[in-house]
């Protein structure tokens, strides 16, 4: 078994790998890249329509571009990357084992680790649609490698099941490429994803947009010929009378991601209630030492936004490294970061008391869309430590704030924050 020593192991090589990697090696640590594919850059190599690096390069380029200015960087600051290699264990003493065609099984021993291995599409099995199994049934994720990378039409008439911001941006490409998409069924009464693509990639092209309804049943044997859809409740039950059928030879699934978190839980991390790893305000895990970020850890909105938590992670790796690897400290007393009124999750999940008097990064999204609305953060006690009106908030759009709870006056013998979005109150009088 060959072995090696890495100051950090970055796992996986997409957009925040890359961005965590070069964070780390601009500080002079040694850190070691491995990646599963046969190539650096991750699903973005795929996405080769614009309106990536806004944010980070303040330039529009595509994702295959974005990507190549990371790889780029990679390359003249010579970092070590293992590609075409399945990370099968990590263990709690950091050690990474890996497997090759090349090496066969493969032995780092680190000492720091970053996840970054992205998340994955929910399929089929995930939603439970009656039917065959016929010919014909791809994620959004895979239909756009197909088209994209390896050159192939998966079919010619489409339905897309959820308007997530990968199913309605392959309704455009499909488009492009003279298919016919039908229509994009979403069971919620709103877009799942941002509204810029809604515009962009549905309404700029006539291409229908069905809320309110779900695909209640696949028709076909061989191939799919047609699905079967029907209105739903607010509960998500079908309506009975409100089936319409739908002819098409390919469905695509945009249902939801799911981090990709196997590893994470063969580590023994807690894994929490958004299905990423539960971190604290450092981005480090459950386990001293590793860190998470990117869509393993939630699932962001913009590459952009992969890129700048990576760094953070980098950033904090390298803290990690300078002021307390290999030491023994006691366990610190911590905040737990609740979700309050319309609040899905919040990240981070926990806060440690000593570093209050830094400004800390929180995300979080809302459950449902919602206008006019105040964002607020309280103690244990019902006391308002910090208050912020927003116009508006849907679930697709994570909101992003930067917060010293020390500034915030926040109570330190508190061993919880709530985060909370509510209606105003001008809202409420207005109402009554």
């Amino acid at each position: 078994m060959k072995k090696y020593k890495s100051d950090v192991v970055v796992i996986g090589a997409g957009a925040g790998g890359l961005a965590a990697a070069i964070e780390v090696k601009k500080a002079g640590l040694e850190v070691l890249l491995i990646e599963r594919d046969k190539e650096l850059g991750g699903i973005t190599l795929q996405c080769i329509h614009n309106g990536f690096g806004l944010k980070e390069f303040e330039e529009e380029l595509t994702g295959p571009e974005y990507a190549q200015r990371f790889i780029n960087q990679v390359k003249e600051l010579k970092i070590p990357y293992l590609l075409d290699s399945m990370v099968i264990e990590i263990t709690k003493e950091k050690l990474v084992y890996a497997v090759n065609r090349n090496e066969g099984l493969i032995e780092i021993k680190a000492k720091a680790i970053i996840l970054a291995m992205g998340c994955r599409e929910k399929t089929r099995g995930a939603i439970n649609i009656p039917g065959f199994r016929p010919a014909g049934i791809y994620t959004a994720g895979q239909a756009q490698r197909f088209v994209n990378i390896e050159g192939y039409l998966p079919g010619n008439t489409y339905v897309i099941l959820g308007s997530g911001d990968i199913g309605m941006i392959m309704a455009r490409r499909l488009t492009w490429e003279g298919c016919k998409v039908k229509a994009v069924v979403e069971i919620q009464s709103y877009v799942s994803g941002l509204l810029r693509n809604q515009v962009q990639c549905l309404e700029d092209y006539d291409i229908p947009l069905i809320t309110g309804f779900t695909v209640t049943k696949i028709h076909g044997r061989e191939r799919i010929k047609g699905v079967t859809i029907s209105k739903v409740s607010r509960n998500f039950d079908r309506i009975i009378g409100s089936d319409k059928f739908i002819e098409c030879d390919t469905l695509l699934l945009s249902v939801g991601l799911i981090p990709e978190n196997e590893l994470t839980l063969e580590a023994g991390a807690k894994i929490s209630q958004n299905g990423g790893p539960l971190v604290d305000e450092n981005l480090e895990t459950t386990i001293d030492g590793i860190f998470a970020c990117g869509n393993v850890l939630q699932v962001h909105d913009l590459v952009d936004m992969v890129t700048a938590e990576a760094k953070r992670a980098g950033k904090n790796a390298i803290e990690y490294l300078d002021t307390r690897y290999g030491k023994e400290l006691k366990k610190q007393k911590k905040f737990k970061c609740i979700s309050g009124e319309n609040v899905g999750y919040v990240k981070p999940d926990v806060i440690n008391k000593t570093d209050i008097s830094k400004d800390i990064y929180f995300t979080f999204r809302v459950k449902y869309p919602a206008r006019r609305v105040l964002i607020q953060f309280k103690d244990e006690n019902n006391n308002i430590i910090y208050s912020r009106k927003k116009i508006y908030v849907i679930p697709s759009e994570m909101i992003e704030l930067n917060l010293n709870l020390e500034e915030a006056n926040v109570n330190p013998n508190s061993k919880s924050i709530t985060i909370e979005v509510i209606p105003r109150p001008e809202v409420l009088i207005e109402e009554d």
